[in-house]
């Protein structure tokens, strides 16, 4: 069995891509904690869409580009990425389903409804986190525009879906 622990973080650094170290709190590895997060929640939402292929898709598709999100964020300034961002296609996506739902307007109390709608709320909250944590890093360190745009698609998106899904 590969071992899993390296000890490399066990005094408060950790490594960028390229092996950069920087210390656990840097704003680059907050940032892709709260990514990592939404990333679960979007998880469990996926899991429960077993009836909706469209949405099921297009949330693994979102999966997807936030673990190349994540391999940007932790590309140290100077050093180039290999991996490819999708996110004008993403952001177009979410688009499509936004436009495309049975939205009538206005906002319900998460977990009213659905336990998948409470679920998809929470993932919501948790993309405006991100949203958030990338602004702050984008003082810092610039984070492509594009990023920052599909974010706030996605929190619409999930807005959209989880009154849908109420």
């Amino acid at each position: 069995m590969k071992q899993i622990y390296t000890k490399t973080g066990d005094e408060g650094m950790t490594s960028l891509r390229d092996g950069v170290r920087v210390p656990k709190d840097d704003l680059r590895i907050e940032a892709n904690g709260q990514i990592d997060q939404l990333n679960a929640h979007l998880g469990v939402v996926r899991s429960m869409l077993s009836d909706d292929t469209a949405n099921s898709e297009l949330i693994h598709a979102v999966q997807r580009e936030l673990m190349t999100v994540m391999s940007h964020i932790a590309t140290p300034e100077g050093s180039v990425n290999p991996r490819e961002l999708h996110t004008k296609e993403i952001t177009a996506q979410l688009e499509q389903a936004i436009d495309s739902a049975d939205y009538q307007g206005g906002f319900v109390v998460p977990g009213g409804g659905s336990n998948l709608s409470a679920f998809i709320h929470l993932a919501r909250t948790q993309a405006r986190t991100v949203e958030r944590r990338l602004w702050s890093l984008n003082r810092e360190h610039p984070v492509n525009k594009d990023i920052l745009v599909m974010m706030n698609r996605l929190s619409d998106y999930l807005f959209v879906l989880a009154n849908e899904k109420e």
